[in-house]
């Protein structure tokens, strides 16, 4: 093939490819409830957020990760509790009764373990979704921070969409973030002297590794 047969081809190839350009387009849009077609499939799914005003509670020790946390909230609309030790964490999530709690699993003083035991007890708390976040990316004690009455678990660093697919995962039909593993309510029936010695080895060993 000559060079200028060469240059006819690639001009032919490149006017088949914008030509059917639109149509590949065409099959990425979805159908809107109005019977529209106007936005991609990927932009189909929107992320879900809780309603506006829902209280989240932060309790960690960082203030860049309590300050990166507050303003992604924020920006969609959640009232942000802020505390940066467990004793704190506690005085606050008995006091303002907040939809969701993430909390540090290394805290100063009271550990995050020790925190999470405290709000499950509490009549006042017990029922509030828990999120876990540490730093610590051994599956045991993801494992083992739902034993204890977590809800979820998230590693640092997270991403913006990792934070509300968290929450998402947390909203019932009514967008209110609830409680929805039953394992885990199965779990918090085992009585606290039958879990004693296990709890601090456990909690030492997480502790350790972060």
């Amino acid at each position: 093939m000559s060079l200028l047969d060469r240059l006819k081809q690639l001009f032919a190839d490149a006017k088949q490819v914008k030509e059917t350009a639109p149509a590949a387009t065409a099959a990425s849009m979805v159908e809107l409830p109005d019977g529209q077609t106007s936005i991609p499939e990927r932009r189909g799914r929107e992320r879900v957020n809780a309603v506006a005003g829902t209280k989240v509670l932060v309790i960690d020790d960082s203030a860049t990760i309590v300050a990166l946390m507050s303003r992604m909230l924020k920006q969609n609309e959640y009232e942000v509790l802020e505390a940066e030790d467990a004793e704190k964490g506690l005085e606050i999530a008995y006091r303002d009764n907040p939809a969701i709690i993430f909390l540090d699993i290394v805290l100063p003083g009271m550990s995050g373990f020790t925190a999470l035991r405290h709000l499950r007890q509490d009549p006042r708390t017990k029922n509030i979704p828990i999120i876990m976040i540490s730093g610590n990316e051994q599956a045991t004690e993801q494992f083992y921070v739902q034993r204890i009455g977590a809800d979820d678990f998230m590693k640092k660093p997270f991403s913006r969409a990792e934070l509300f697919t968290r929450i998402q995962k947390l909203l019932d039909k009514n967008f209110v973030p609830v409680r929805f593993n039953e394992y885990v309510h199965a779990s918090e029936t085992t009585s606290e002297e039958d879990n004693s010695d296990q709890v601090a080895e456990n909690e030492n060993e997480a502790e350790k590794s972060n």
